[in-house]
């Protein structure tokens, strides 16, 4: 995601409480807002007709696998998470698992989640920035993501982001696997990228 940083301070001496910049997000539909870990708002821009096929793909793969197993809720792009770091971030797509999202309360469930998912899916887009999308990924994993997958279409490549810091390469795969984290969730690519 390239975004534009929306500088408050001059007008607002404080950050924004979760409460306002929920309902900042509510009043401004038509546009996604991020923020970080400073509190700096960031605005990003709208997808392609290609990202959001794929975006559409992912999400329709990851939840026909999670409607058959049940071990957790899958989140579109549109669903703001607040990170224990205290940033706000929405990934294209993303999975929590159920004991982890039951033990929210209702209110936590119907604005920002406090917490970061387990799963957590980018995919770059022609506006993205790679390295901004890099520096996102590792931010999930120091707020305790379990397995994320930032995907490449340009190259067809997948860095695979585990826990211990560790980052794999897939070039071109047919399909990658969640295990173990996500049992028997096998993502298509050849699907994802048909045209």
């Amino acid at each position: 995601m390239t975004a534009v940083t929306l500088n408050l301070r001059p007008i607002l001496s404080l950050s924004l409480s979760d409460e306002q910049f929920f309902e900042l997000c509510q009043a401004n539909r038509d546009l996604k807002f991020e923020r970080n870990e400073r509190g700096e708002i960031l605005i990003a821009s709208l997808t392609g007709g290609e990202t959001g096929k794929r975006n559409a793909e992912l999400g329709f793969q990851l939840q026909a696998w999670s409607r058959q197993n049940k071990l957790g809720i899958v989140f579109d792009s549109s669903t703001g998470f607040k990170l224990p770091n205290g940033s706000t971030r929405s990934p294209d797509a993303a999975w929590v698992q159920r004991d982890r999202w039951d033990a929210l309360t209702p209110q936590q469930r119907r604005k920002l989640p406090p917490l970061c998912p387990d799963f957590i899916v980018e995919l770059l887009s022609a506006t993205d920035d790679l390295e901004e999308l890099q520096a996102k990924m590792r931010e999930y994993r120091s707020n305790n993501m379990r397995l994320g997958w930032l995907i490449i279409p340009k190259t067809r490549q997948v860095e695979v982001y585990y826990p211990n810091g560790e980052v794999e390469i897939l070039d071109n795969p047919t399909v990658v696997s969640g295990e173990p984290l996500l049992p028997g969730f096998v993502l298509d690519f050849q699907t994802l990228f048909e045209d």
